[in-house]
């Protein structure tokens, strides 16, 4: 199996909602309301949005294996 994105040295820990959104094929809007509603897991540093490599890998390898991903699992609480 391939090593996690999130354990790669070359390979940042952290993405921007612009970059997640691409890669999951949605509109950043889409995205942004998911992280305001808690349904998808990001990190709020002084207004900004970025979302853990890691959560983006979990939810990929979750998928592979077991289908359907929720990824309003992964989130632990509502954005304020």
């Amino acid at each position: 199996m391939a090593k996690p994105l999130a354990a790669r040295q070359d390979r940042p820990r952290f993405r921007s909602v612009a970059d997640t959104a691409a890669i999951l094929g949605m509109s950043e809007v889409t995205l942004y309301r998911a992280i305001h509603a808690g349904q998808f897991p990001a990190i709020k540093v002084r207004g900004r949005f970025v979302i853990p490599v890691r959560a983006i890998d979990d939810m990929e390898e979750t998928a592979l294996t077991h289908g359907l991903v929720d990824a309003s699992s992964y989130a632990l609480r509502a954005a304020s």
